[in-house]
């Protein structure tokens, strides 16, 4: 992983290098139209491509986007269906689109629970973007905070089975090492749509030092002008990263 901002100060800019989005209020979007909920979720994925297409265009690095937690299995069997589905259908149609505009995909969590297709798909789009680094996309899929946590203590005590007779060695920047995301840097800008104000199990050892942006505007809804807003908003927030801000102003006039 990148700089931490629990050891190190990252460096920071006007347009954020990685953002997390929590795509939420499709359902709500489509029963305040009378639809199905199903329909809100179909029409969020062209909200999915405004972003990547605005990011990219704005110089952003790492996108991620959690399209499917851990707890949505809780749903009822329709709609995960048809989140499946979806899923299956974006990947067979969007990797071109990725490939023109340079984005890498990467998809992260517990892809075992998917049928044997979409796991096919998942490894297909993603060897099919290696190469592109201009925006990496990540989509989270079957994630959850805590599962990531899990898993990465997992991995490296199987890798490292003598930290668990010494625990004392098991330092940050080892553990981190193993968590899904590790190859990025931390995010930047948290976004949730929807008027919820919380992050639900959403990498949340990443979301240490992020700028928290909530907003009642349903995914479907939320375009370039939405996202503008909130970038707006991230260039006006004083990253102070435990810092004060006499410390800022100290070195801004350096």
């Amino acid at each position: 992983m990148a700089t931490s901002s629990t050891r190190e100060i990252p460096q920071t800019s006007a347009i954020p290098q990685h953002v997390a989005i929590i795509m939420d209020g499709n359902g709500r979007w489509a029963s305040k139209r009378l639809l199905p909920r199903t329909a809100g979720h179909a029409k969020g994925v062209q909200s999915v491509r405004r972003a990547v297409e605005t990011c990219g265009k704005l110089g952003v690095r790492y996108l991620t986007l959690f399209a499917f937690s851990s707890e949505n299995w809780r749903r009822p069997a329709e709609e995960v269906t048809l989140l499946m589905r979806l899923f299956v259908q974006a990947l067979e149609r969007e990797v071109a689109r990725l490939q023109e505009q340079g984005v890498r995909l990467h998809v992260v969590g517990d892809l075992s629970a998917f049928e044997p297709k979409l796991q096919a798909l998942i490894l297909q789009a993603q060897a099919q973007t290696a190469h592109n680094d201009k925006l990496h996309l990540t989509i989270a899929a079957n994630y959850g905070g805590r599962w990531d946590i899990l898993q990465a203590t997992r991995r490296m005590l199987a890798a490292q089975p003598e930290l668990a007779t010494q625990p004392e060695k098991i330092q940050e920047s080892v553990f981190e090492s193993y968590l899904s995301m590790a190859w990025a840097p931390e995010p930047d800008l948290f976004i949730r749509t929807g008027g919820e104000q919380r992050v639900s199990n959403f990498l949340i050892w990443q979301l240490a030092y992020a700028e928290l942006f909530f907003t009642d505007c349903y995914w479907p809804d939320f375009g370039e002008p939405e996202l503008l807003h909130a970038f707006e908003w991230y260039r006006n927030r004083e990253r102070r990263f435990g810092r004060t801000s006499a410390q800022l102003n100290v070195k801004s006039s350096n």
